[in-house]
């Protein structure tokens, strides 16, 4: 179960609210996109970055000279949002209209990865979930590559999340109108493959749709 917080605590749309630790990990593995929320002195700045999850953290890495990274090294408090956009709900009504989707909100402080060995095995990691096999396939960072790059994480310990997947919500005086209602489902398709210039032919395209499941388009 995801802990409680008064940060984490959702008041508007509370029966949208889902407590399963699995589903956070869901949509931060399937969004691989962190919205990251910073305080600087000219006011609040929010900035998106690559994000992956080993486990009960969430890993995000740059350059070192990154001004998002810089203040996050700080170990300030920080706020990431992630959605996945599932689609539009067409109500009888304008009012009523709505939209399916799922977020997640997480609370807490960036810690930095210092060892260069355990940076190497995280980033491997995330090149590996977006496509398996291929860190078998490709030159690995090297300690001059590994030394200009950040990598930080973030403990999974104050988060919230919701889910809108519910019917369409019409007010009973509505019923009666003459519109159609339902739904315009989004849904992301992975695929397929599309090789660079230049490469050679004898080089055979990888399967990484294990990653993707039913969104793998052939």
């Amino acid at each position: 179960m995801l802990s409680t917080s008064q940060r984490t605590e959702i008041k508007k749309g509370a029966h949208k609210a889902v407590f399963e630790q699995e589903k956070l990990y869901q949509i931060i593995d399937e969004s691989l996109v962190a919205h990251v929320a910073i305080q600087e002195a000219q006011g609040p700045v929010v900035i998106p970055m690559l994000a992956w999850r080993v486990g009960d953290f969430v890993y995000i890495h740059g350059a070192n000279n990154s001004r998002l990274l810089r203040r996050l090294r700080q170990a300030v408090q920080t706020c990431l949002t992630f959605t996945l956009f599932d689609g539009w709900v067409l109500a009888r009504s304008a009012f009523n209209h709505s939209a399916h989707y799922r977020s997640a909100v997480v609370f807490g402080q960036f810690e930095v990865i210092e060892d260069n060995l355990e940076k190497d095995q995280l980033l491997n990691h995330f090149v590996e979930q977006i496509a398996p096999g291929r860190t078998q396939d490709i030159r690995l960072s090297n300690p001059k590559e590994l030394m200009a790059t950040t990598v930080l994480r973030m403990p999974l310990h104050e988060a919230s999340v919701k889910i809108s997947n519910k019917d369409v919500g019409d007010d009973p005086a509505d019923l009666d109108v003459p519109a159609w209602a339902g739904f315009i489902p989004y849904r992301t398709v992975v695929g397929p493959l599309k090789a660079t210039a230049g490469l050679h032919a004898s080089i055979p395209a990888p399967d990484y749709s294990a990653a993707y499941g039913e969104r793998w388009e052939k």
